[in-house]
Parts: C-alpha cells; structure tokens; sequence
C-alpha cells in the first residue's frame, strides 16, 4: 500500500486547470527575508484554569506572540532572519482528511525551497502510524505535481491518528531524531493538535532539537478561538454541502410531498449546519448547542418539528427541508446519559451483547423506546475520546420516525387535518470532503504552509500558525504565530479536574450570526426562500466568497492586539517626565478606570467563565 502513496494521479480537465492556479501570498510572506514581531508572553482565556496550563506545559507555556511583517513595516525591534542554513522539515497528515491539506504541504516546500534550496522537506507515509514507523517521503516538484489545488489526503495517506501515549510520544521522538528533523508540521484539528502540543513540550522537555508546530486543518470549523478565525477546508465544505441542500429544496418544492431529514458530518459542534443553513435557506435547523443549552428532550424536538410541519399544512405546503447537525444526538440530555451509561459499561468490559441487560430501570426503559436500528447503532464501540461514533448514528432516521408517528397520532385524534407525512433521510459526509477545495482553502492552506517555514525560521517550537482578518482579500491577510498552551483550556467534570487541551469550539448563541440565523428563522421555515449557492466556482463570480459565518463576525483578535500596543506606546511616548501636570493626572485617572473594568473582565466570574459540567 505504501507503494501507492505519491503516485502522479490521472487528471481530468478541470483537475489540469486547478493544478495550474497558483495562491496569492501576503506581502509580509513574500521575498526570502523573515520579518517578525514579538508580542507579550501569552496567557489563557480563563485565567483561573491558568496555573494548571503552566504546571503541564512549563517549557512551552506563556511564550508571545508572533506576527509576520511586510518589508516596508516600521518596526525598530522586530527580528530581521536573512540567513537560512538549511533544515530538515518532517510533515504527517493526521485526524480526518479536509479539503485543502495538501497545499499545506505544497505552501511549506515552496517556503523551503525560497529560502534555501538545500531544505528538505519529508512527508510521513499513513499519518502518525508512518510517523511512528519512520516510514516517509521526500516531497519534490514530481510529487506534488498533480496534487496541487486537490482533495483529498491520498499523497501521503492517514490512519488512525493521535500521538498520545508514552509510547507513541516515544516513537515520535525516535522518529524525529533518527531522520536528524529540525521541526515536524503536524496538520490536523482539535486532537492533532493538543497532541502537538505535548510533543512540543516533551521534545522541549528532553532536550530534542526537534520543534513541533500546527496547522488548523479540519472540515468540522470547530477548531476556532481568538487566533483562528476558521479552518482549512470548512468553507469548501460547506459550499459543496449547501448545493446538495439546495439541490434538495427544489426537488421539494418541485414534488410538494416529501420534508427532507438530512444529518450533516460536523462532530459535536454545529457550525457546518449553521453556516450551510445561511447558504441555502432550508426551512428548518435545529443546532446541537440549541437543544443543549435549552436542555430539550427527544419529545421537545419531534414536538417543535410536528408543530412547524402543522404550520406549514396551514399554508398548503407538505415539504420541507430540516438540516440536522450529526453532534446533535449527543446533545439531547437523557440521550447523553444513556450514552455515558453504555460507554461506562464497555471500559468495565461488558460486551455489547450484553449491556442492555446491565442498564439501570431508567436507561433501560429509553433504550426499549428507541427504534431498533438506533439501539444496534448507540452500542457501537466509542470513539478514543470517548465520545458515540456520531457519524454512525442515523439521527435524521429517528427524528424522521418519530416525527411520523406524532402526526399519524395528531391525523388520528383530529387535530391534524392535513395530508399523509411523508420523510426523506439523508447524511451528507464523505461527499463533501474529499472535494476539489475552493480558491479560498487552496489561497489559506498555501499560505498557513508558507507560515510553517517562518515559524521553523524563527527558531519557535509549540507554535500554531495563524492567519487573521481573513474577510478581505488575501493582500490584507495578517500572518502570524499564536502558542498552542494559550488556545487551551481545562474542563472540570465534578470535582475532577481534566487535562489541559484544545476544545472543540461550538456555537456562540450569543454571536453575530446566530442572531442573523434566529432573525430569518420564521422567514425560513414559513415562505421557501430557498438560495442555490451552485456547484464550487474558481473563476468569475462566485469565486471569491467567503463563508457567511466568516464575514459576518469581527473576528481580527490579532490585529487588535496589535492596535493595542500601538495606544500603549504612544501613551509612553506623551507621558514622559517632563510632561504637564495636567496629562499626568489624565492618564492615571484613564488607566485606573480602564484597569478596574479589564480586571473584572479577567476575572473567573467576569467574562470567560470556567467550564464546568
């Protein structure tokens, strides 16, 4: 098999003329010259869970900020590298493959090679498994050739991917030093990059000259916090996503007979859901951090279903369109405790042929209730993070049945008088994420790759690249470094404290466009303003849009930043011995009052609350 990886693919037409397309870069990305500025030493959103990052990630944990700069930038003490000696750079693909990673890996060699022809670059054949095994391959112009501008992982494959135990750390470090690596570019979402982390700090840790660095790579767009404004594939996702959805609608409106359930891939967020939903107006969406936060029951959901189907009867209108998030299952409450029941179950070893048997009255009783092919599918072995294998779970089915049988019940009892109920199920996954990725993922995974090399240049170990303000064009990207520690956070569950990591970031309810989404939402469900985005564009109109979630959030947290340190100096600059009474008295008076409001912003009960469950 590993025969295969790096084999010159079979391009049709259109794949040709993709592979020519050559990404923008940034100004401050161009030329051979690194540029950076170091901010502050970094610290966590939750400063009460701070002390426990400290005490885990001691060698990586409160390093600054890094920013890119363009050759014309004014900054006196930013680091000039103008000398490149040359590098051994290692890169694996881990997690799930997303559209867009392989020009991760082409943006990287490009770097390499502008800087110093003699870089080499080694690709990990089969994920962390070929990493472990020290099985690799040296990415040249051949190989990458005719994977430019395309999906899928299958230059260098992926398997089961985490770097997580003392052996696998160990065989990771083995790797590294054997093939002499002077940095290793894990690409990959939440878990990938934790696990990036701890090699970071175990390798810092040994004294390994290996440095280790991120890329956010993931179809899930769950990778988010205040240094990542999105991730390498969610927008083709969603856009190959949202014309399948749209391509339903109006075969809905066409038959008149049929409401669509359809489950989308996302893992436990919604943002996939949410931001397909903005694209192509289906009628209904019920997110998971919805049903969460309102703690709705299965009979809650299928309840405000029925009741929306029944509007909609009132209007002469007997299809629709309902976008289901696949983390969704989990959310509904006493779904999750029978979950957590059942997975309590298989670590003390019981088989799953004999957990119903072992359930408690309760768990029991639902279990009992659900359809058969729900119960076969919630007792499938869990995931390593101990979450249900979502993807396998037919939830769109369940609702689909549950909902057909409340409005028999409704027909039966005369309070329904409109037609039969009729359902279509469908899961949109796999379709979407091997797809040729949209200019925007082929421009962002180019040149998150070029930002590894800057990363690796400026000497900078446990790092995730970073790009901000995003929305506008490629020219006005902001480039730059952000720790891995200061993205982290610690849940506790009880009394128990949990490790230190990246979390999946879910839906703000509280955000910019979920108020968009709960602003349309009557509109949606009731008048089919149904929206075909199209297929995916490359040139022309269409070619250059953004996710709707992108563009409506103001997001550039690094660029504020940055303007914060600009205010802060020029209040240096003004309040300097020597200057009047007046200014003084002024200053101190604005920055008492604008401390005590930070401070109790900062604070654990102010604005970043810890987690608790």
């Amino acid at each position: 098999m590993d025969s295969d990886y790096g084999v010159p693919r079979e391009l049709n037409d259109l794949q040709k003329a993709r592979s020519q397309y050559k990404p923008e870069l940034p100004p401050c990305l161009q030329g051979t010259t690194v540029r950076v500025e170091f901010g502050d030493g970094t610290a966590t959103a939750d400063p009460a869970t701070a002390h426990i990052i400290n005490r885990a990630f001691p060698h990586t944990y409160g390093q600054p900020l890094a920013h890119f700069l363009r050759a014309t930038a004014k900054v006196p003490d930013a680091q000039i590298i103008a000398e490149h000696p040359p590098v051994r750079v290692g890169v694996v693909f881990c997690g799930r493959q997303s559209p867009g990673g392989h020009n991760v890996i082409w943006g990287l060699f490009d770097a390499l090679k502008v800087h110093n022809s003699k870089n080499v670059l080694l690709g990990f054949l089969g994920g962390s498994e070929g990493l472990f095994a020290q099985k690799t391959l040296e990415i040249t112009d051949e190989v990458l050739a005719t994977y430019k501008n395309q999906g899928g992982y299958d230059m260098l494959g992926r398997t089961q991917d985490q770097i997580r135990s003392i052996e696998q750390v160990n065989a990771a470090l083995n790797a590294c030093t054997a093939l002499k690596l002077d940095a290793l570019v894990i690409i990959g979402g939440v878990t990938s990059n934790t696990d990036a982390a701890q090699l970071a700090e175990t390798f810092a840790e040994r004294k390994c000259p290996t440095r280790v660095l991120g890329i956010p790579v993931t179809l899930n767009g769950d990778l988010k916090n205040q240094f990542v404004e999105t991730n390498v594939g969610f927008d083709t996702i969603c856009k190959v996503n949202s014309q399948l959805i749209s391509n339903v609608c109006i075969d809905a409106l066409s038959a008149e007979k049929y409401y669509y359930f359809i489950r989308l891939m996302g893992r436990k967020a919604s943002h996939v859901a949410l931001e397909c939903t903005l694209q192509s107006h289906p009628n209904m969406v019920i997110l998971a951090e919805e049903v969460a936060a309102a703690k709705l029951t299965l009979f809650d959901i299928t309840k405000q279903i029925c009741d929306a189907v029944q509007a909609r009867s009132e209007l002469d209108k007997y299809h629709g369109v309902i976008l289901l998030p696949e983390g969704l299952i989990e959310s509904i409450p006493e779904v999750y405790a029978l979950l957590q029941e059942i997975h309590g179950l298989f670590r003390k070893g019981v088989s799953a042929d004999n957990i119903c048997s072992q359930l408690s009255p309760w768990a029991s009783a639902l279990f009992g209730f659900l359809p058969p092919f729900i119960r076969r599918q919630l007792l499938l072995c869990p995931e390593s993070d101990n979450s249900a294998q979502l993807s396998q779970i037919e939830t769109e089915k369940l609702l689909a049945h549950l909902v057909e049988a409340e409005m028999n019940k409704r027909q039966k009892e005369g309070t329904y008088k409109g037609k039969k109920f009729n359902a279509i199920c469908h899961f949109f996954g796999y379709q979407a994420r091997g797809s040729l990725p949209s200019k925007f993922d082929c421009d962002y995974a180019y040149v998150l790759g070029h930002i590894g090399y800057h990363i690796i240049a400026a000497g900078l170990n446990g790092y995730m690249a970073t790009v901000t303000n995003l929305k506008n064009p490629v020219n006005r990207w902001r480039c730059g470094a952000a720790p891995i520690t200061a993205m982290m956070t610690v849940k506790h569950h009880g009394r128990s404290i949990g490790k230190p990591a990246l979390h999946p970031a879910t839906v703000d309810l509280k955000s910019k466009v979920y108020e968009l989404l709960r602003q349309n939402a009557s509109k949606f469900l009731l008048d089919d303003v149904y929206r075909n985005p199209g297929p995916l564009q490359f040139d022309g109109p269409g070619a250059d849009a953004k996710a709707v979630t992108l563009c409506v959030e103001d997001q550039d947290y690094m660029g504020r930043i940055k303007k914060l340190r600009e205010y802060l100096d020029q209040v240096r600059a003004i309040v300097k011995p020597g200057c009047s009474q007046d200014v003084v008295k002024a200053a101190v008076s604005a920055m008492a009052s604008v401390t005590e409001v930070l401070s109790v912003m900062a604070s654990p009960s102010g604005g970043n609350p810890t987690n608790f469950f």
